[in-house]
């Protein structure tokens, strides 16, 4: 089924009547040449990108609930390439590539809007990091540009510049940077995926792993026995207690990172703005609600909801930037689960177990990382070589001491 506009004012005028699924509902088959256990953003893109780009056939992917139950659909929507470290904004900005030719690639309205994340600064140091950073965005092909307290004021004229302890004293605009609808991304990927002969298996939760001479052989699931040569696991915050039935320890900790939406208000935020002196950032959603987030809950957690502390301090982080937003009603909340690295950086690598592969510890970044993930990850099972934007996302890079620290602020996962 082909998806342009003269199909939907043809479907208008019979009453809908055309409409198909998106994808097939299909039983699992004993065997399979690769499994990827995962229905959310990075598995279906995963699976969609070793069926279409490297030719590969017999995949299929295992949701133990529906697909795109997960983070792919509790995000704020993000997505953007502003990175310093050579580990990985190269990696990011072949990212956002990606998200500029998805929606044309899959047919499918993912709703990319490249309309730009703006991140204030508030001191002079700020500035000055900053200023390294947009550098490095450049020197890697990402655009960049760095503003001045009036540059900022006159696209954002609504924000707090006179705060006397957090003065807005410029910022950093990627202006290809912007948002895409987190669920359409999950449909259009599966979709895609569907297409090219991939076995979408909701309600069918990996229960265990066959593991023989050091080798996968096949995974244990809630509908049985599933054989394959290759097995791929991306179920971000559920990555330590999947690989533990692998007998493996991950350096990583989960935890809730909430979400919040507001009542819909007159198109306010040109954006994405981001907070310099507290973690907040903030967009405007196409049906008019505030989009906002801030820290993870200090605790470890598997649950996908979260507490009243970090909406607090969430809110206090809003206020401080816009006071006009303690107007605003809020109009709901929910959580997904981080699994937060320890240094804040993503692992795609295989693992000691042959044929077994980790896709994880996305913390804050894994929506937009969604397109070079997946095409990495299917990079990686298709040909036992990690992508070269994603070589630094070894496994053992912590006891080797080459950690990718965006953040500079050590080995605790929390803070990341």
């Amino acid at each position: 089924m082909h998806f342009s506009g003269l199909r939907v004012i043809r479907e208008a005028l019979t009453g809908h009547k055309g409409w198909k699924p998106l994808w097939r509902n299909p039983e699992p088959q004993p065997a399979y040449d690769y499994i990827i256990v995962g229905g959310g953003g990075h598995g279906l893109a995963t699976a969609y990108y070793l069926a279409k780009t490297f030719g590969r056939a017999r995949i299929a992917v295992l949701e133990k609930s529906w697909l795109g139950s997960g983070n792919i659909g509790r995000n704020t929507t993000i997505i953007r390439s502003n990175y310093l470290l050579p580990g990985n904004e190269p990696f990011y900005e072949f990212s956002m590539k990606l998200w500029e030719g998805l929606e044309q690639e899959f047919n499918f309205n993912a709703m990319v809007s490249q309309r730009g994340i703006l991140n204030l600064c508030h001191t002079d140091a700020q500035r000055d990091a900053f200023r390294r950073r947009g550098n490095a965005m450049l020197l890697a092909g990402a655009d960049a540009e760095l503003l001045d307290r009036e540059q900022v004021r006159a696209m954002a004229p609504f924000l707090n510049f006179d705060n006397a302890r957090f003065p807005i004293k410029g910022g950093l605009l990627q202006r290809r940077a912007g948002t895409a609808r987190h669920d359409g991304v999950a449909w259009g990927y599966a979709r895609g995926a569907d297409m090219r002969g991939v076995d979408l298996i909701q309600n069918c939760e990996v229960t265990g792993f066959r593991i023989d001479g050091g080798r996968i052989s096949g995974v244990e699931t809630t509908r049985g026995y599933i054989a394959a040569g290759t097995v791929g696991v991306a179920v971000a915050g559920s990555s330590s207690r999947v690989m533990a039935m692998a007998g493996m320890r991950l350096p990583i900790e989960s935890h809730v990172l909430q979400a919040f939406v507001s009542e819909g208000l007159k198109p306010t935020i040109p954006g994405v703005i981001t907070f310099g002196a507290g973690h907040f950032y903030v967009s405007q959603s196409d049906k008019g609600g505030l989009v906002f987030g801030g820290d993870i809950d200090g605790y470890n957690s598997y649950a996908q909801r979260g507490n009243l502390p970090v909406i607090e301090d969430v809110a206090e982080g809003g206020m401080a930037l816009m006071p006009m937003i303690g107007r605003a009603r809020l109009l709901r909340v929910w959580g997904g689960i981080m699994d937060m690295s320890m240094d804040g950086s993503p692992i795609i690598d295989r693992t000691p177990v042959e044929g077994l592969y980790l896709n994880a510890g996305w913390c804050y970044g894994g929506f937009k990382a969604t397109p070079a993930s997946g095409y990495a990850f299917a990079h990686l099972l298709a040909t036992g070589r990690p992508h070269e934007t994603a070589s630094a996302y070894r496994l053992d890079r912590f006891t080797r001491g080459y950690v990718i620290d965006e953040k500079g602020v050590g080995a605790q996962p929390n803070l990341h």
